[in-house]
């Protein structure tokens, strides 16, 4: 909530800065509590040195959380997914992975298991039926994401660069600081790459989380 306090506490008439927890914690006491975390810091906020997080607005808060439902969505997606195949597995209908392989083998799910007793084909048929209505929250946020970058100034201008799709630029838009708290290209580049750690697949095939390390404390 640090980022809505600190546009509330803005509208005073004061200004708000957020510092990334990582730079806080040095400061830390042994006993946590609230007295020795205001006092870390205020401590850490002296520092000439310090690096503060800048504000979000609600607009970009709003398109940080499409990216966090469609990530929940195929997380759970993925859920079903590999409960459904263990199910199966353990009366011998072996489904490959991949999302490709199980929903061929959704199309023609009567064929591949005719000996399933009754009971265990109306189960099956309900993960079928919530996996369907996954499908249907993830395209329509992939929609979303796809039609906010055509419409939106930033995304359509980093569209242009090679290889920035839609879902790249509106992750970009949606998560990196502002372009005035870069000095140059290169350190932009090394820090929205924390956007895609960890992440093996090609953009668009995967949605985005904003990094730990972007997270802010007041």
């Amino acid at each position: 909530t640090s980022h809505y306090w600190a546009r509330e506490i803005g509208k005073l008439g004061h200004e708000a800065r957020l510092i990334p927890p990582v730079y806080v914690k040095p400061f830390v006491k042994r006993q946590k509590n609230d007295a020795n975390d205001a006092e870390a810091i205020a401590e850490a906020a002296s520092r000439p040195t310090m690096r503060y997080v800048s504000v979000k607005s609600a607009e970009q808060q709003a398109q940080g959380m499409v990216f966090r439902t469609r990530d929940l969505c195929v997380r759970q997606r993925s859920q079903l997914v590999n409960a459904l195949r263990g199910h199966l597995a353990e009366y011998g209908v072996v489904v490959a992975q991949g999302m490709v392989q199980f929903r061929r083998m959704i199309t023609s799910f009567d064929e591949v298991a005719p000996d399933l007793p009754t009971a265990i084909l109306g189960l099956c048929q309900a993960y079928i039926d919530q996996i369907a209505l996954f499908d249907e929250r993830i395209m329509a946020l992939d929609h979303e994401i796809k039609g906010r970058a055509k419409t939106d100034e930033a995304p359509s201008r980093l569209m242009t660069i090679p290889g920035v799709g839609p879902m790249c630029a509106t992750t970009i838009q949606a998560f990196a600081p502002p372009m005035e708290e870069f000095s140059n290209g290169r350190e932009f580049a090394a820090r929205v790459a924390g956007l895609y750690q960890g992440r093996s697949r090609p953009v668009g095939d995967k949605s985005w989380v904003e990094p730990q390390k972007w997270g802010s404390a007041i």
